[in-house]
């Protein structure tokens, strides 16, 4: 550089400027990024966020948003091209609340099949219901992991009763845990109805004594129904039973189902067997050790042949492995379970060989595809022209103008518990006016008066609504574990002890 230039350069304004210039462009770049630093973008999509960076994300969409969970994928898709074709005004909102973004492998799958139910019926209320008003429009909301961020979702369901979005009710709530709980008493709280799929405890639930929740409905039995439908099935002798269950705390489908079994065996010579869970139960923690020594305090009993469990589906799965390799091999056990059995055929950390070493597995499960097909299926209770409405709507849902909806199972039963659920929403959202959209206050009241003539045909059984909400002698297929670990169905039971008369009325103390 000559001596020219650089005079020119470093002592004239020139210098000045561009020194101003470098200054403000750095000074905006750190502004900037210290910013962008301070406040991330943690939108997901419209009415979706995550909590913090990193997070999952969480909130209410319709518009065929999956939650990052690619299972999920055709059956959102699924689901926002028929709200698209939806007109303002003319539909009432449903949401399926669910712990959508969980990573148990048990959970997703759940998650994946009653979101593939509940299409199946908004499908067939919008198209196969004699041009039925109001439309049903369907979003999916994500309370999180373990349903951690269900405060989150539970406040945009809230705002979502006003304005465009018009919901009428709330289906899924899923898991019988306390975050479960808590969502529900705010929502009910709120006066927004819900319909649960498969919460089960019989605390999160209303009764004579009370209606904690009002304007919840259930269209599965209790933890109580379920264990005295199993009683009546399996005609137990409580001499040669034993209870094994879980002491972690703040788990409503665990402590009401060790109540109930406790209930049973209320002349048992042997105490319980105790273990602890982890926080997260569908986590392995250290139980695997603590079954490995209930198995050979059971070799231990004289004469125990069978074994109640209340815990969860990985608990579980870990005791059954734990009792096939147990001491005394030539001694036959039957565990019995409530409707977590029904995840264990497809949990691959599952010995199987242990079902081929004299121990059976049998649960009580909310639904299932074999219990309403004929020959043999019961007179009353149910029926399998109901069930074949569900399972034609389903092939009709691989029509690629409808669907595709992901790859679909029955065996779980829960796409046709949650089928079941959403048709009773509807039911609930139709009778409440005779004009294009109820009052959300008239659809609560629409429950107590599902019963008799004005029952639901479900595809898991009749739904006949007590007065408080709670279905009356639901159907439970009881399900045993064959020995390649599928699932066969093999028979109805009945919290009752027998089917339901055809007029499907509850007794006066129910």
């Amino acid at each position: 550089m000559t001596d020219w230039w650089r005079r020119v350069f470093w002592f004239t304004p020139l210098r000045k400027g561009l020194t101003v210039l470098l200054a403000v462009a750095v000074v905006a770049g750190l502004t900037y990024g210290g910013y962008r630093a301070a406040n991330p973008d943690l939108s997901c999509a419209d009415g979706v966020a995550r909590p913090e960076e990193g997070a999952e994300c969480v909130g209410v969409s319709g518009d065929g948003y999956a939650f990052e969970v690619a299972a999920l994928k055709d059956v959102a898709r699924a689901i926002d091209r028929e709200n698209d074709s939806l007109k303002a005004g003319e539909y009432a909102t449903v949401a399926v609340m669910l712990p959508i973004t969980s990573t148990d492998s048990g959970m997703s799958t759940k998650v994946l099949h009653e979101l593939q139910g509940a299409f199946v019926q908004q499908y067939a209320a919008n198209h196969d219901s004699n041009e039925q008003v109001p439309k049903i429009r369907l979003v999916l909301a994500n309370t999180g992991k373990g349903n951690q961020h269900w405060r989150t979702t539970v406040g945009r369901l809230k705002e979502m009763v006003d304005g465009p979005d018009h919901l009428r009710a709330v289906s899924g709530v899923a898991t019988s845990s306390a975050e479960t709980k808590a969502a529900v008493k705010e929502l009910t709280g709120a006066g927004i109805p819900v319909i649960g799929t498969t919460i089960t405890a019989d605390d999160i639930a209303n009764g004579p004594g009370a209606d904690p929740y009002p304007g919840l409905a259930r269209v599965s039995p209790t933890n109580r129904d379920e264990a005295r439908a199993i009683a009546h099935f399996g005609e137990v002798e409580a001499r040669k039973a034993v209870l094994v269950q879980d002491t972690r705390p703040g788990d409503h489908y665990t402590a009401t189902l060790k109540k109930a079994f406790a209930d049973l065996l209320d002349d048992a010579p042997y105490e319980p067997q105790l273990f602890t869970s982890p926080p997260d139960p569908t986590e392995e923690g250290t139980t695997a050790n603590t079954f490995r020594q209930i198995a050979l305090l059971l070799c231990g009993t004289r004469d125990a042949d069978t074994v109640f469990f209340a815990g969860r589906h990985t608990q579980l799965r870990q005791f059954v492995n734990a009792l096939g390799k147990r001491a005394c091999q030539h001694r036959k056990f039957t565990v019995l379970t409530g409707d977590e059995g029904s995840y264990l055929g497809a949990d691959e950390r599952l010995d199987k060989s242990a079902l081929g070493r004299k121990v059976g597995v049998r649960y009580a499960s909310l639904a299932h595809p074999d219990a309403w097909k004929e020959p043999g299926a019961p007179r009353t209770g149910g029926s399998p022209a109901a069930y074949k409405v569900f399972t034609d709507l389903l092939d009709k849902a691989a029509d690629p103008d409808i669907g595709p909806i992901g790859r679909t199972s029955l065996r779980d039963g829960q796409a046709i518990i949650a089928y079941d659920a959403m048709a009773t929403a509807v039911r609930g959202i139709r009778e409440a006016t005779v004009e294009k959209l109820p009052e959300i206050g008239d659809v609560v009241t629409q429950w107590p008066q599902m019963k008799g003539p004005l029952k639901v045909e479900g595809a898991s059984g009749w739904i006949c609504l007590d007065n408080h909400g709670n279905p009356y002698n639901k159907a439970v297929p009881i399900v045993e574990l064959a020995r390649d670990g599928s699932q066969r169905f093999v028979q109805i039971a009945w919290p009752e002890g027998k089917a339901p008369a055809q007029d499907c009325l509850p007794p006066g103390d129910s």
